[in-house]
């Protein structure tokens, strides 16, 4: 059976900053991730204290972690987005990246946590695919 990704963006609901309201997928297996976290291959943290440089690490960490189980961007359907903060403007910054990414237009969540896993760590992202 050939995979279907339907992205959805209802017209009765406010539109959304660059993601989908709902996706529907037909057919196919689903890989979900691990939460991607900003450390490198030695597990070194990248860029501490920087939104930007943690969110480009997670998402390069997340597009290697895919592809080993035959997953792209392109084929990710949800994501959760987590940012140490209380400030909206971080919020922000972390979404900027993502949206620079080939997981905008997955169905998506974006919290404001209070700590997460690594020492120094600002960002986690989860994502969910269908291949």
């Amino acid at each position: 059976m050939p995979i279907h990704i339907e992205r959805h963006t209802s017209p009765a609901l406010f539109p959304p900053p660059g993601y989908s309201h709902a996706v529907v997928s037909r057919g196919g297996a689903t890989v979900w991730s691990a939460g991607g976290v900003p450390l490198d291959a030695d597990g070194v943290l990248v860029g501490p204290g920087d939104l930007t440089a943690q969110t480009e690490q997670v998402l390069a960490n997340l597009d290697v972690a895919l592809a080993d189980a035959g997953a792209r961007p392109e084929d990710v359907v949800r994501t959760t987005v987590y940012v140490v903060t209380t400030e909206r403007e971080d919020l922000g910054v972390v979404w900027d990246a993502v949206q620079a990414s080939g997981l905008a237009r997955a169905a998506s969540t974006l919290l404001g946590v209070a700590l997460l896993g690594y020492e120094g760590q600002l960002v986690e992202i989860e994502a969910t695919a269908v291949v």
